[in-house]
């Protein structure tokens, strides 16, 4: 089951002193989470927070309304802030980290699985998936050539791995 509230940043400090607070962005872009003009202090949605946001360099300034000094704004260092997946339209073939976390790799023609997908690292030209086998861990690039397929409603991602991602030789 997919989770409604995803956590998507840490609220790491504060930024002047009107009770604003800086964001660590846990999504694609400080803007992603800038445009967000409702946030969550807890997994089921019941800390609602107002906010008006922009992003700055690496990082998401935040007005959460009620907030209003500097001293408040440190009593939330620390926290983590939840998105409502009801308020964003992903475009077709995008998906959330969250959603790709635990999906089985299987291979697309034999149906062999290659274990699950641990992990999504960003590394500019294209994702990365780490997919987790008894304990070894093997890194596929996210390309159309490998990854053919995911469905996050059934849970597994179907692969075309590229000669030597999965091969044990030691």
């Amino acid at each position: 089951m997919k989770k409604q509230y995803l956590d998507s940043g840490r609220i790491v400090g504060t930024h002047g002193i009107k009770g604003e607070v800086r964001i660590e962005p846990w999504a694609d872009s400080p803007a992603f989470l800038a445009a967000f003009k409702t946030l969550y202090l807890d997994e089921r949605g019941e800390t609602k927070l107002k906010v008006r946001s922009r992003p700055h360099k690496n990082i998401t300034l935040c007005k959460i309304e009620g907030v209003d000094t500097v001293e408040d704004a440190e009593r939330l260092r620390g926290r983590i802030v939840y998105i409502d997946r009801n308020d964003v339209r992903l475009e077709e073939g995008v998906h959330f980290v969250q959603d790709l976390l635990g999906l089985e790799a299987r291979d697309l023609d034999t149906g062999e699985v290659y274990g699950k997908l641990t992990d999504v690292l960003r590394t500019g030209a294209n994702d990365v998936y780490e997919i987790t086998r008894d304990g070894k861990k093997y890194l596929v690039p996210v390309i159309d050539e490998v990854v053919r397929e995911i469905n996050t409603e059934e849970g597994y991602v179907l692969l075309t791995p590229m000669k030597g991602i999965f091969d044990d030789a030691d």
